[in-house]
């Protein structure tokens, strides 16, 4: 009778033990949590400029415009060089020659009256003040199409990476507003995304380059934003 009392004392205090380790072992429920994306900008003046212009020309024949376009080509690229431009900021960047499809013959096909050559030149140009200058000098020696102009940050990582913090702030501020409004607090950070971080280009334009002046140009400032995804823990 003993030994059956004890065996069953046993029994018990085994099975009281077991409910408490499955007690500790039990996963527990996941915090609340909150996600939010921050954004940071940051303006500074652009200290570079991107200009794409180019030289269309055209021919009798296929041979006639490309002659033609090398020649005004390279007379701009020497002027652009003269201005101090180098050649590593100068890349060719597209390069064409097609035929001028005109009307119809006495049959049913097309007929070609002459070649248009094009060729685009990207440049870049680290000193500002001369800017315009260039623009005249290019296309008073032969650049006939401005494709585009933009600025920006020749040292972009200073900018990006203020611009980084700044969008970490703000996603932490517009969390603790949501989470203190509904009565929490806040919690420690479980996971972050950067979505992207850029450089706002200038305004690009497109025009006729048949300007005799030097031309006008106001460089302004360049937006650096970043966007950041951030995951944060809701204490209750």
């Amino acid at each position: 009778m003993r030994l059956l009392h004890a065996a069953l004392i046993a029994t018990l205090l085994s099975a009281t033990a077991l409910t408490a380790a499955q007690a500790q072992t039990a996963p527990q429920a996941p915090a609340a949590q909150i996600t939010v994306t921050g954004e940071g900008t940051v303006d500074g003046v652009p200290d570079i400029a991107t200009l794409s212009l180019g030289v269309t020309t055209t021919g009798d024949t296929a041979a006639a415009a490309m002659a033609a376009n090398t020649e005004a080509l390279n007379a701009v690229m020497a002027r652009l060089t003269a201005a101090g431009i180098g050649a590593r900021d100068m890349q060719t960047t597209n390069l064409s020659i097609n035929p001028n499809w005109t009307g119809y013959d006495s049959g049913t096909k097309q007929r070609i009256d002459g070649y248009t050559a094009s060729n685009q030149l990207t440049v870049r140009i680290r000193d500002l003040a001369v800017l315009g200058s260039v623009l005249d000098a290019a296309i008073q020696d032969g650049a006939n199409t401005l494709n585009g102009l933009s600025f920006g940050l020749s040292e972009p990582r200073p900018a990006m990476d203020a611009a980084r913090k700044a969008a970490v702030e703000d996603a932490r501020a517009r969390a603790t507003l949501l989470v203190e409004a509904a009565g929490a607090s806040l919690g420690k950070i479980v996971s972050m995304t950067e979505a992207g971080s850029y450089s706002q280009p200038a305004p690009m334009f497109r025009q006729s380059a048949d300007a005799a002046a030097a031309v006008p140009v106001a460089a302004g400032e360049v937006a650096t934003t970043a966007s950041v995804t951030v995951v944060f823990e809701i204490v209750q």
